[in-house]
């Protein structure tokens, strides 16, 4: 662990130690939150001292059981979000809201279980991904819907249990995780189809052949049979994995750089974090934070990567440059969702806690790496995703 400043928190605290006036330039940030287990959707505002809860609103439509919202994701222009409705009858939903007045514009139905969802740049389409946890364990999907009609146009076919969700910055990929194939998917966001696989199993870990895609993998004991001649993997995996094999990753969710030539893929079985060349699919570097990691988010400049910690109840701060990295405790264990405001000097972070105790979202100082402010909020808080920031003058 390194010291509490991190070579990039130097550099942003200095520039705001150079500001005239700090207070006054002070911005504010709004940001929603899925509280999963209340059927709630939390608006908080953060003033660079306090964090509050501005607005409670109800989503589902299940009067007598929880529905699940569970994903987050604010449209590119700021006008609208949209939250994943986890229990559906069987499917679930995506419901589009107007920001602001809250009020509902549209639905679409999608798959088993939705869960973290991305929108391309322009805003047309929206990728949500079917984590699917009930029945037997075979390959979900991930959903696109055209958010102007709330249209499912497509559903494709990746693994067993695909979590987080990330087009990358030019508009032309998706990328997914699954948890129970131990896999990194990228897939055509023009053609709705799987373009390449990277396996995530340590000593496995590669691009996946595709020339056997739809063939049965079995279990990490039998992976040597699943390989090319190249020594790759070279099937989707359409049954799950034997998590309990040494060096399963266990993938969680996955982020990209900014300039979308490195991906980053939590390893939660594992407990590292990998940096992955998006044109190579190869292992550049291992950052072993331990504790679980889980979501991940990465500052606007790319200096700085915010991992949380689910099994360890806080968050670590990756300096990209050196590689080092900090750990900062949060107020309540099961630490789930993290995202930086636009700025890069905060990091949002939701801690969904355990039983009858009400989950918190914490504000995390990236220039200081302490923890800026707190507050309670339902029962386990989960996705978020920050709305907007405001800063005074401007």
């Amino acid at each position: 662990m390194t010291a509490r400043r991190s070579v990039a928190g130097v550099a942003l605290a200095a520039a705001l130690a150079a500001t005239p006036s700090t207070a006054e330039a002070q911005a504010t940030y709004w940001a929603y939150v899925a509280n999963e287990s209340s059927d709630i959707v939390s608006l908080i505002r953060f003033d660079g001292e306090t964090v509050v809860e501005e607005k409670a609103i109800d989503v589902g439509f299940h009067p007598a059981d929880l529905d699940g919202a569970h994903g987050i994701r604010v449209s590119p222009t700021g006008q609208h979000w949209y939250v994943s409705i986890a229990h559906g009858q069987p499917y679930g939903q995506v419901w589009k809201m107007q920001t602001g007045s809250d009020q509902l514009v549209d639905t679409a139905m999608v798959g088993l279980f939705p869960a973290t969802m991305a929108t391309t740049p322009d805003g047309a389409s929206l990728f949500v991904v079917n984590f699917n946890l009930h029945g037997d364990p075979i390959p979900s999907s991930v959903s696109a819907v055209f958010t102007p009609f709330m249209s499912e146009v497509s559903q494709i076919e990746t693994c067993v249990m695909p979590h987080g969700s990330r087009v990358s910055a030019d508009g032309t990929r998706h990328y997914s995780t699954c948890m129970m194939s131990d896999q990194l998917v990228e897939a055509s966001v023009s053609g709705f189809r799987v373009e390449r696989r990277m396996m995530l199993t340590a000593g496995h870990e590669g691009p996946m052949a595709m020339e056997h895609a739809g063939h049965a993998m079995g279990a990490a004991g039998g992976a040597a049979d699943a390989r090319g001649s190249d020594g790759a993997m070279d099937t989707p995996g359409r049954t799950s994995m034997d998590m309990s094999s040494p060096g399963i990753c266990k993938p969680t969710w996955v982020v990209l750089s900014p300039d979308d030539t490195r991906i980053y893929v939590p390893c939660n079985g594992r407990g590292d974090v990998l940096e992955i060349d998006a044109g190579s699919m190869e292992v550049l570097r291992r950052f072993d934070v331990g504790g679980a990691p889980y979501n991940a988010d990465i500052t606007p400049d790319g200096s700085t990567l915010v991992v949380t910690r689910k099994g360890a109840a806080s968050v670590a701060i990756i300096d990209l440059t050196t590689g080092d990295h900090d750990v900062v405790e949060t107020t309540q264990s099961v630490t789930h969702g993290v995202a930086v405001t636009p700025d890069g000097r905060y990091a949002f972070v939701t801690n969904e806690a355990v039983g009858a105790t009400r989950g918190t979202v914490d504000v995390i100082d990236l220039a200081t790496g302490k923890l800026a402010a707190s507050t309670a909020l339902h029962y386990q808080p989960g996705g978020l995703d920050v709305w907007k920031m405001e800063t005074p003058g401007a």
